[in-house]
């Protein structure tokens, strides 16, 4: 890839706004999930193939790029990487204005198609996107540039569910699910306006045509790597868990037995679960920055709980229209932020175990991915706000792995580098599939029992930390090295 030193972070900031869009996107499915559901009359397993079509559509668009770039060359290489990421916004618009007829329409399957188009420019655009950032600047520092397109991404998780949900269902706290479905139009069509107008930035930008002029020849011998074939299954699982997790969160919530709250009531849980990726994210960013020990380790403690401040000031200003509700404060019992207060003990967990594992990925992802199996099982032995808190700490735990099975899984290809990045990016798809199973498994055992798919996930998550790390010892790698935090 050519070198390019410019200087240009005004043009930077506006490339990583990317990664909030990302995000924001992703974390607001879960909103529509409930929503489609009883507008639809579907059931909990097609209520979820609204994630199904959005991360599907990042495996289409993954395997098309893959297999274009090996057998013809890689099509970036001919209209550059700033050409390459308007393209992916625009397509994404396109996919936004698409709900404005399928609301029209009443069609649940042309609402699948524009998340599906959304989605797919995504997929190009996280292809451009990872490594343009990379290239802004002096590949020392590139770490530094990641981690902070991450901690962006991690924000728009945290806040989209908030925005959306506003515009869906009104103040955070009403429990009315008699919303139509016009009301999906207008935060999908200035969401398609943001998508435009930041494609029109980036073109009037002085981003640098960096091109990529290597090229792959296309062989199987990627596929003799075992740490790569444990990565790509790694990667499906942690997606899919990830999504998984999360989706079916609104309808477990609405159980009488559970909390008996509707969906306008749950979307300040659905934004702690997201938020709990920035915690991890913004904690495990810190050995990004050449920073003594004694700072790291002060920073650790410290910065956990900044990012769980914003996520109060978020929601805090999301529901100060409810103060009527609330005569003595937002901070009364029974409030939503008293809700996330409650949550702050397992902060503290995460603070210790990252003390224990210091950023050595097998590590990492046998300890995150045992604790995070525990922490799904005392979820399945309760109900209520216990259960309920232990299912939401996943997003904590889910927080570091993508860097550490990326990381762990391209180690020692060399030449097969690159085709084993996409083959990883294209695994994505499992946000497709494992959230479509859990749904599916709960219209038989019931929703809280199926959460015995999330046990299963991280138990091999857990499995491969120490497996891999084994494999690669055979082939004389020694990965003990520390990794940073980023997002996908």
């Amino acid at each position: 890839m050519e070198s390019n030193q410019q200087k240009t972070p005004g043009s930077f900031y506006v490339l990583i706004s990317v990664f909030f869009f990302w995000g924001f996107v992703a974390a607001s499915n879960t909103i529509l999930i409930p929503l489609f559901k009883k507008h639809f009359s579907l059931s909990q397993s097609q209520s979820l193939l609204v994630d199904s079509a959005f991360y599907v559509a990042y495996g289409i668009g993954s395997l098309i790029y893959f297999l274009w770039s090996v057998l013809a060359g890689d099509p970036l290489n001919k209209i550059g990487y700033k050409k390459g990421l308007i393209l992916g916004l625009l397509i994404s618009a396109c996919g936004t204005l698409v709900f404005i007829p399928a609301a029209s329409a009443n069609s649940f399957p042309l609402m699948l198609a524009a998340l599906f188009l959304v989605a797919f420019g995504f997929a190009l655009q996280q292809i451009v996107a990872n490594p343009y950032v990379i290239a802004l600047g002096s590949p020392e520092t590139g770490a530094h540039r990641n981690t902070l397109a991450g901690a962006i991404n991690s924000f728009g998780t945290t806040i989209g569910p908030l925005l959306v949900g506003y515009a869906i269902f009104g103040n955070i706290g009403s429990a009315s699910e008699t919303v139509g479905l016009e009301t999906v139009k207008m935060p999908y069509l200035i969401l398609g306006i943001a998508f435009v107008l930041f494609a029109t930035l980036l073109g009037i930008s002085k981003l640098p045509p960096i091109k990529n002029e290597e090229k792959a020849s296309f062989d199987l011998g990627v596929f003799k790597f075992p740490q790569l074939v444990l990565g790509m299954i790694a990667i499906f699982i942690y997606v899919g868990v990830e999504v998984g997790v999360q989706g079916n969160l609104p309808e477990l919530m609405k159980q009488p037995e559970y909390l008996g709250l509707e969906a306008g009531q749950t979307v300040h849980f659905i934004s702690l679960y997201w938020g709990c990726l920035m915690i991890g994210r913004w904690t495990g960013s810190i050995n990004a920055f050449n920073l003594s020990k004694n700072v790291k380790n002060i920073l650790s403690v410290i910065i956990p709980f900044v990012a769980f401040a914003v996520i109060l000031l978020v929601n805090y200003i999301k529901i100060k229209p409810l103060y009527a509700n609330f005569p003595e404060g937002v901070f009364t019992e029974g409030s939503p932020l008293w809700d996330l207060i409650y949550f702050s003990p397992f902060i503290f967990i995460l603070i210790a175990v990252s003390f224990i594992v210091k950023q050595k990925p097998a590590l990492t992802m046998l300890v995150f991915g045992g604790l995070a199996a525990v922490m799904m099982i005392i979820g399945l032995a309760t109900v209520g706000k216990i259960s309920l808190y232990s299912f939401i700490s996943a997003g904590l735990f889910c927080s570091v792995m993508w860097p550490c099975i990326f990381a762990l899984s391209i180690a020692g290809l060399g030449k097969y580098t690159p085709q084993g990045s996409a083959l990883l990016v294209m695994m994505i798809v499992g946000g497709a599939f494992i959230p479509l199973l859990q749904g599916k498994l709960s219209e038989s055992i019931g929703i809280h029992l199926s959460y015995i798919i999330p046990v299963i996930c991280f138990l091999y998550l857990a499995f491969f930390g120490w497996k891999v790390k084994r494999v690669l010892k055979t082939q004389g790698v020694d990965y003990d090295a520390e990794t940073t935090s980023g997002g996908h």
